[in-house]
């Protein structure tokens, strides 16, 4: 694959994700190979516009392109969002463990007798 790879951050990723248009743009490719044409022709914008949607994807590290011919091919590289989820991770356990210890307070468990 001819594509140029750069360090992922969960801040660069994060940007790229807060586009609505961005997302719908990893949906269509997360599970097939799509040319940037058939990705445009998925939304109501330029293709201008589009282009620069999926140039913030590629600066995020969530898109691969692959060139055929004078083609763009793209599909979604999941394994960057890895340092997303490792961040919230970070955050997630004690959320859960706040909002378990926020229901057993309001709902206590009826004692066995």
């Amino acid at each position: 694959m001819a594509d140029h790879r750069t360090e992922t951050t969960p801040d660069l990723v994060l940007r790229a994700l807060a586009d609505p248009h961005r997302r719908q743009i990893l949906r269509l490719v997360q599970h097939s190979e799509l040319a940037a044409g058939q990705i445009a022709a998925a939304f109501p914008l330029t293709q201008q516009a589009v282009s620069q949607h999926i140039g913030v994807l590629k600066q995020a590290g969530l898109l691969n392109e692959r060139r055929e011919g004078v083609r763009r091919l793209y599909t979604m590289r999941a394994e960057a969002l890895e340092p997303v989820r490792r961040m919230l991770s970070e955050f997630w356990p004690d959320a859960l463990g706040r909002l378990k210890q926020a229901v057993e307070t309001a709902h206590p468990r009826p004692r066995q007798p």
